[in-house]
């Protein structure tokens, strides 16, 4: 079997080269182009490599076309306006992805297909999240160049004499992805799971048997696709899996972390794409369910995807400087620039939000108790020379007083099925809006420090008034929720809070406008897009499910064991019961009065009866767990 070929980097994208490595490679098949819609679903085709062959130039130059009614382009590909081209990117990686169920009889090798990152045009407009990602780190870059070469005392705080030393600025990032792992049909025992979470009995614990061989083999092949995996391992979530009478792992249900490398932003989001495709593939063939759900089980840690952004400066003369990173380290947490970068980011953190947490899913994760973050803070070390990890805060400034091109920033709300193109984008339109007023400011590094870490109700020349951003305290053990809402703002609670605020802030919103990297056409297709999935998975999942749940909670306890305790537990759940679901002539039930608001397009008061149910939903479950406790009765 001769030598299988992974990826084709963008210096050999040339017709020439192409050829000629195609022709030494039959075993590639077909081409497909993966344009990423607004909901980051990424598009998938199988173009025989003959019609690629034939014409290389032209397929390259206009790609192909499709029916964009059937991605998520809402208010956009509409039914009698839904053709969109898909037109692939030259200038990233282009990946082969082998089917190895699929085995050539000629060659005795799996079937590949050369997969290549593209963008979706609309009416001659770029209108998907790679282009927008694109724009966005070409519009930080180009101001960021700007405000530097006007105002050079910016270049100097981070060391360099002169803008004119410059070359160009370099984005980087990466993403850790977390997902859980479990054998099929097994359900979860929420008591175990939660108990397990409470002693660390699975965090960064050996791997065993078919998930220590599906993550080994993960990231042996993430090597292959030259993302550079730099370590898997056991999440915090998890309980200890069995051994079935054939020798293989059963009773599986953990969750497993996996890291690699960072590289330019838009590559970071296509590598994040390719690991959760090897992830799959990977951990189904050894008959292993994956999930990247942000939270896919109540009351158990649920799974992050920790974004990291950086920025540096690529000099003339072959160096670079972190742009973050301040000139005296040992005097100053950032640099005039990173300054900014993080609090464009707090600043205007109500429009990035509903790009980061879009889905029910997300908003169950957001909780406290969890180490998810829930309040616009952030945290930059007890001191200059003791960098920290508050794992309580929005964003964590991450540096190494060794390593000066280590400085960047951890944003934690970011989950697996957060769409990290948009993300990024918003996050580098936001600090360009920060770096921008702490440039034009004038003002000094500590100056600086001084109006992130100013007091609620204390103004400031840029951030709100009425809020604070900086803790080094675990914000959910040191301060209480109401303490949390004054301070740091009150954080939405529902999907449709979330969207709602797009029009909320207006003056925030307009920051992703700014160059037109976002446009109203696109936030608001975003926006109806997710409201929409909202409505139906309430609908169509989540109550459904409920119903399964309130269903399950039944009379167990019999007379002749039973106390006054057991009589008046299933009291209080059985009026629960009906408070939710039982409807009478004179009284509607929660879950009908929220279809009826759904039906009604009254999403206001469907999103406060979604938070009443939430609540509803999670007593019940705890009463029926202290209910059971008492009972002389086996239960399963």
């Amino acid at each position: 079997m001769r030598e299988l070929i992974y990826f084709i980097p963008p210096e050999k994208h040339d017709s020439e080269t192409l050829r000629n490595i195609l022709s030494q490679h039959n075993e590639i098949r077909f081409v497909s182009l993966m344009g990423i819609d607004l909901g980051g679903n990424a598009t998938d085709e199988k173009i025989p490599i003959e019609l690629f062959l034939d014409d290389i130039e032209g397929f390259l130059a206009h790609g192909a076309q499709t029916d964009g009614s059937s991605v998520v382009l809402h208010e956009i590909a509409v039914l009698n306006n839904a053709k969109v081209d898909i037109i692939p990117d030259r200038d990233t990686n282009w990946i082969i992805d082998y089917n190895w169920d699929n085995i050539q009889e000629e060659t005795s090798l799996p079937v590949g297909t050369l997969r290549l990152p593209a963008f979706l045009v609309h009416n001659g407009k770029t209108v998907d999240s790679r282009s927008i990602l694109k724009n966005a780190v070409e519009n930080f870059k180009t101001n960021v160049m700007k405000l530097m070469i006007k105002y050079p005392e910016a270049a100097k705080s981070i060391g360099i004499n002169s803008p004119e030393e410059i070359d160009k600025i370099v984005l980087t990032a990466a993403t850790e992805l977390e997902f859980w792992v479990k054998t099929p049909d097994d359900k979860a025992d929420i008591e175990k799971l939660s108990t397990s979470q409470q002693l660390k009995e699975q965090y960064w614990k050996r791997t065993q048997g078919t998930v220590r061989t599906a993550l080994e083999k993960t990231i042996s092949y993430m090597e292959k696709y030259n993302l550079e995996p730099e370590m898997g391992h056991k999440e915090v979530g998890g309980v200890r899996s069995g051994i079935g009478s054939n020798g293989s792992s059963n009773h599986v249900m953990e969750q497993l972390e996996i890291d690699w490398k960072y590289s330019t932003a838009l590559q970071a989001a296509d590598n994040e794409l390719l690991a959760k495709e090897i992830v799959r593939d990977i951990f189904r063939h050894y008959e292993l369910e994956v999930t990247f759900l942000a939270k896919p089980i109540e009351g158990v840690a649920g799974s992050g995807e920790h974004t990291h952004v950086g920025a540096a400066a690529k000099l003339k003369n072959g160096k670079t400087k972190n742009i973050f990173t301040p000139r005296d380290m040992g005097r100053d947490y950032l640099s005039t620039i990173g300054y900014g970068a993080i609090m464009g980011i707090l600043k205007n953190y109500e429009v990035i939000n509903p790009f980061v947490a879009p889905s029910n899913s997300a908003f169950n994760r957001l909780k406290p108790g969890f180490e998810a973050p829930v309040c616009i803070v952030c945290c930059l070390g007890h001191t200059v020379d003791n960098p920290s990890r508050n794992r309580s805060v929005l964003v964590g400034l991450i540096r190494d007083m060794y390593n000066e091109y280590a400085t960047r920033f951890e944003v934690r709300s970011p989950n697996p099925h957060s769409n990290t193109y948009l993300v990024m984008a918003c996050l580098y339109q936001s600090m360009l809006d920060g770096i921008t007023a702490a440039i034009t400011s004038g003002k000094s590094e500590s100056e600086l420090e001084l109006e992130l870490s100013k007091n609620a109700g204390t103004p400031g020349f840029y951030l709100d008034k009425d809020r604070a951003y900086r803790s080094e305290m675990d914000v959910f053990e040191h301060f209480s929720p109401d303490e949390r809402n004054k301070i740091f703002g009150m954080p939405p609670a529902t999907v449709w809070e979330n969207m709602r605020n797009l029009d909320i802030y207006k003056d925030k919103k307009n920051v992703l406008l700014n160059e037109n990297v976002f446009t109203n056409e696109i936030v608001n297709s975003f926006k109806a897009a997710n409201i929409s999935k909202w409505e139906t998975e309430l609908q169509s999942r989540i109550i459904p499910m409920n119903i399964e749940i309130v269903r399950a909670c039944t009379k167990i306890h019999h007379s002749d064991t039973a106390t006054d305790l057991d009589d008046a537990m299933w009291y209080k759940i059985n009026n629960i019961r009906i408070e939710l679901m039982k409807d009478s002539l004179d009284k509607k039930s929660l879950f009908t009065n929220i279809r009826e608001a759904l039906n009604n397009k009254e999403y206001e008061l469907a999103s406060s009866l979604q938070q009443e149910m939430t609540l509803k939903m999670d007593e019940i479950r705890d009463l029926y767990s202290i209910y059971k406790r008492n009972l002389f009765e086996a239960v399963e």
